[in-house]
C-alpha cells in the first residue's frame, strides 16, 4: 500500500516553486501519494504539478479543513514551512513530522549585525537534508513547473513581438522591486522590447514606463495570471527580474535572466535553483553597503530612506549582455 504524504507549504509563489524537488522526489522514489496544503490564493501554483494528488486548501484557518485532513490517514508529514500554523497542523494531525533547518538565527545574525554564519547551501538542499532519514535524494533536476495541457497561450504569445525581454514588476515587499528609476536606466540597454508583467499593484508603474517609453516597454502588468504570466516567461529571449516568485518560474523554465537584489541577498540560500543541470544567470548586487541586508524579508519602504540597495545598481549595455 502507498504511503500517504502531506506536505505542508501555505505559501508564496517562489517559496512553493522551490518545493517542487521535494514532491518530485517523494514520488518517484518512494511510489508515495503527495497531498499539499496550501493557502486558498496560492492553490493554482502547483494545480498542475503531476506529482501531487490532492491539493487541499483554506481561506483564513487550517481549521476549515482539518477534519478531512484527518480522514486521509497520512502515514506522515513533511513541514516545509515552519512557523506557527504549520505546528499547530502538525500536532492536531498527530503524524510523524519530517522538517528542516530554517537557519533563522543565522538569518537573524546577518541583518542585524552583518555576521555572515549562513551555511553555503540552497533552501532546496536543506530540503533534501531533512529528509535524509526517508532514504530520499536529491536527482538533481532542479525546479518544475507545468501548464494546464487544456489551455492554448497562442493568443497571448502571438500578440506579443517575435523576440522580447520580459521585466518583473511585482514582488512582495518594496524593498526588493526594480524602482521606476532603475526600468528608465535599463531601456536604454537593451536592443528588445521589454514586455512588462506584475500584479495589480504594478499597474500604475507598468502605464508610466510604457507612456514614457512607448517604443520600448509593453505593460502587461494586472492583466494576466501567473500561469499565463509564466508563458510569457516561456518564450522570452530573456528575463530581467528582482528576487521574487517569478525568478523561481524563470529558474523552473530555464530562461536566461539577470536577478537584481535589494535588501535581500543570495546567501539567504534563494537563489535560482536549477539541480545539477547548468543554468543561465546573473546576480546584480550593489556590494558593501553597511545596512544591507536588512531583513530576510523585506520592507514597504527602506527603513533608511536612501533605497541604495537598487537606486546604487548599475546598469548598462555590457552588464546586461544578452549572450551572458
Amino acid at each position: 500500500m502507498k504511503r500517504k504524504i502531506l506536505l505542508i507549504r501555505f505559501s508564496s509563489i517562489g517559496d512553493l516553486i522551490l518545493i517542487t524537488p521535494i514532491a518530485r522526489c517523494l514520488k518517484m522514489q518512494l511510489d508515495a501519494e503527495i497531498h499539499l496544503i496550501t493557502k486558498a490564493g496560492f492553490k493554482s501554483v502547483l494545480g498542475n504539478n503531476p506529482y501531487i494528488e490532492k491539493h487541499w486548501s483554506f481561506e483564513k484557518s487550517i481549521l476549515e479543513c482539518l477534519n478531512d485532513l484527518k480522514s486521509e490517514s497520512f502515514d506522515l508529514v513533511i513541514d516545509l514551512h515552519k512557523n506557527t500554523r504549520s505546528y499547530l497542523l502538525r500536532i492536531l494531525l498527530r503524524k510523524p513530522v519530517y522538517s528542516f533547518n530554517k537557519i533563522n538565527f543565522w538569518k537573524w545574525l546577518m541583518c542585524a549585525f552583518k555576521i555572515n554564519l549562513m551555511p553555503d547551501k540552497h533552501l532546496v538542499d536543506r530540503y533534501f537534508e531533512g529528509l535524509q532519514a526517508l532514504h530520499v535524494k536529491n536527482d538533481g533536476k532542479g525546479l518544475d513547473y507545468f501548464f494546464n495541457k487544456n489551455y492554448n497561450f497562442d493568443a497571448i504569445i502571438e500578440s506579443l513581438p517575435p523576440k522580447y525581454i520580459v521585466g518583473v514588476l511585482g514582488a512582495a515587499h518594496y524593498t526588493k522591486q526594480i524602482p521606476l528609476e532603475k526600468w528608465r536606466d535599463l531601456i536604454g540597454s537593451v536592443k528588445f522590447p521589454v514586455v512588462l508583467i506584475g500584479g495589480r499593484k504594478e499597474i500604475n508603474l507598468g502605464r508610466q514606463l510604457e507612456m514614457e517609453f512607448p517604443d520600448g516597454f509593453i505593460n502587461h502588468a494586472g492583466q494576466f495570471s501567473i500561469e499565463q504570466s509564466a508563458a510569457i516567461i516561456a518564450n522570452a529571449f530573456m528575463v530581467i527580474t528582482p528576487d521574487t516568485g517569478m525568478m523561481h518560474i524563470t529558474a523552473a523554465l530555464r530562461k536566461p535572466m539577470h536577478v537584481f537584489w535589494g535588501n535581500t541577498i543570495p546567501q539567504f540560500g534563494m537563489y535560482p535553483y536549477y539541480g545539477t543541470k547548468p543554468g543561465i544567470h546573473r546576480n546584480h548586487e550593489v556590494l558593501n553597503l553597511s545596512c544591507r541586508p536588512c531583513s530576510k524579508l523585506g520592507f514597504p519602504k527602506c527603513p533608511m530612506n536612501h533605497f541604495n540597495c537598487m537606486m546604487q545598481q548599475q546598469i548598462t549595455s555590457d552588464l546586461l549582455d544578452l549572450e551572458m
